[in-house]
């Protein structure tokens, strides 16, 4: 499972003139889910971006979490993080989970963030959407399910 986050300071997401999520500070997080992911990679994506230490504290120092400032998180699903460039100019998208894998996977991550996070909400699967968001930082980090499960190093 792959995530970009972006730490943001307020953020929309809307689909044909329907607004479907806002906030304040928190992050955008845009996950995408392959086909090998499984529940468990969600499980440790959530739980790492909701304890990651991107806020600053009061000495200006990025030393708080989502969880430390209270924060609020939109996910949005984006398929075209599993993108692969390799070939060509045209990128391919076969790694990326079909709708039936990736719609449980994908509500399974959402629910493991609220159960952190008491203000949490999306964009709809599988819709285009226009996110809009003041980027705070800017703050942008990938992250991948598969090097949180490598074993650390020494």
């Amino acid at each position: 499972m792959l995530a970009l986050i972006q730490r943001i300071s307020e953020g929309t997401v809307t689909s044909e003139g329907e607004l479907l999520a806002s906030c304040g500070r928190g992050l955008l997080i845009l996950l995408g889910v392959t086909r090998e992911d499984t529940e468990e990679d969600g499980n440790l994506l959530a739980d790492k971006i909701v304890k990651l230490r991107i806020f600053s504290d009061d000495a200006g120092k990025m030393n708080l979490s989502l969880l430390d400032v209270g924060g609020a998180a939109i996910v949005v699903s984006q398929f075209t993080l599993c993108a692969s460039y390799r070939k060509g100019n045209r990128p391919d998208y076969l790694a990326a989970a079909l709708p039936e894998q990736a719609i449980p996977l994908y509500e399974a991550f959402v629910a493991r963030v609220r159960e952190q996070v008491p203000d949490v909400s999306t964009g709809r699967f599988g819709a285009d959407m226009q996110v809009a968001i003041v980027n705070d930082g800017p703050v942008t980090i990938q992250l991948d399910s598969k090097v949180l499960k490598q074993p650390k190093r020494a």
